[in-house]
């Protein structure tokens, strides 16, 4: 009698507990909008769901396991018109099914909200009123995001630089033909420039690659007057970042957590495998320094225009501060200041502005080039953005570059973009 007892109980506790687990669907909403029909079911906790189609006629039907249903699910009066019928089963003991009747078939995108304060768990299957064509809308104009350039003056507090024979300070006039590169350019309204180092202090080479990225600049320009042994020594040099510091740069951004949890290209590299990382890194790097290397080329031959160059061609080192992987980054050194005529040159106020015009012409040569930044009215198109979409991804399928992307939609370095979203595709 005893064992018959204990059976007798072992068997309502386990039936309570099947009860207990078990999801329950309270109820089911439709809502329709012109981009999609939203189906929401309201569930006491995370189901486990499959959804599929069937065809001939069209259903879209959606099985709950563990699941069940506390009253009915009835259609809306102000359902989508392309769903016509709802109705449920019982898939043996713990499942249930529930089928959608559609007027054609539509690929369904589902995803669960977690509960709130508010609101309880949620199942929520998206029909989209219009295929993947249709999210291309037609053309438009608009305004765009004007290029910005970050201008470093080199050194500064209680890092002078080099120093002329009559005791300039290096850090002395790369800041002032820095203030007047940024006043040159701002006056250009397509685009936008700002002093990394704003007064005679310090700021470590790190901090300088950060402050450009912190304020989304489109180029980096780091200012400095050279010194060499011999006062002969003379003309204007304009570096890129050389291949081999990329390739170290590259080795420690990986290496470094830090490095690793930022956003390169719009995609994280802190959650990727150690070699889909390194070749992401690599193509941001890439995209950088070709971007660097025509910017460059173009302030060289506004520099051969005004006077002396010390290489006809672009120079390549591994400066720290132009390691920044995405912002293209160039480093001029405007004369030396260790030759006394060009000392003399470097105090004059005439001459610093013929410097900074220079460096000017050249950035806005490429960016008239290469950029949409100059034409303040674009077409464009517009795309919806879906469950697996990337930034990149985007850009490859519309033939345009990240770098046009994320400027023709104000996208900062977060590289945040949500499904529903739309974007502007520049043409």
């Amino acid at each position: 009698m005893k064992k018959i007892i204990i059976i007798w109980l072992l068997t309502i506790l386990y039936s309570s507990f099947s009860f207990a687990a078990q999801t329950r669907v309270n109820g089911v909403r439709i809502r329709t909008s012109s981009e999609n029909t939203r189906l929401v079911f309201d569930v006491s906790r995370t189901p486990e769901y499959k959804i599929f189609q069937l065809k001939k006629p069209a259903r879209l039907v959606v099985d709950f396991n563990n699941t069940k249903l506390t009253g009915q699910l009835k259609l809306p009066k102000s359902s989508a018109q392309f769903i016509t019928g709802l109705r449920t089963a019982r898939r043996g003991k713990n499942s249930l099914r529930v089928v959608f009747d559609l007027q054609k078939n539509i690929t369904p995108k589902s995803f669960i909200l977690k509960a709130t304060k508010k609101a309880a768990t949620r199942l929520v299957i998206d029909l989209p009123n219009k295929n993947k064509k249709a999210q291309v809308v037609k053309a438009s104009t608009r305004k765009i995001k004007p290029f910005i350039v970050a201008v470093d003056a080199g050194h500064g507090g209680k890092d002078p630089g080099a120093h002329g024979q009559r005791g300039t300070l290096e850090k002395t006039v790369v800041f002032q033909i820095a203030q007047k590169l940024t006043n040159i350019i701002n006056k250009n309204p397509n685009m936008q420039a700002f002093m990394v180092r704003k007064g005679d202090y310090f700021i470590s080479l790190k901090e300088r690659s950060r402050i450009a990225r912190r304020k989304n600049a489109d180029l980096f320009i780091s200012i400095h007057a050279d010194a060499f042994s011999s006062p002969k020594a003379s003309g204007a040099s304009v570096f890129t970042l050389s291949r081999r510091g990329a390739t170290s740069e590259a080795a420690r951004w990986l290496a470094n957590h830090e490095n690793a949890a930022d956003l390169m290209g719009g995609v994280r590299l802190d959650d990727k495998d150690d070699i889909l990382a390194s070749v992401l890194l690599d193509l941001s790097q890439s995209a950088s320094q070709n971007i660097s290397q025509l910017v460059a080329k173009e302030v060289l031959a506004n520099f051969g225009r005004i006077g002396k160059l010390h290489s006809k061609t672009v120079q390549k080192a591994g400066f720290r501060v132009l390691k920044s992987p995405d912002v293209p980054s160039i480093l001029v050194e405007t004369a030396y200041i260790s030759n006394p005529e060009e000392e003399r040159r470097l105090k004059s106020s005439r001459y610093q502005y013929k410097l900074a015009n220079a460096i000017n012409k050249g950035v806005v040569s490429y960016a008239k080039k290469h950029t949409i930044a100059f034409n303040t009215t674009v077409k464009e198109t517009s795309h919806k953005i879906a469950r697996g979409d990337t930034l990149l991804g985007i850009a490859l399928k519309y033939g345009v570059s990240l770098d046009q992307l994320k400027r023709a939609n104000t996208i900062a370095r977060s590289n945040k973009i949500k499904i529903g979203q739309f974007l502007t595709i520049p043409l």
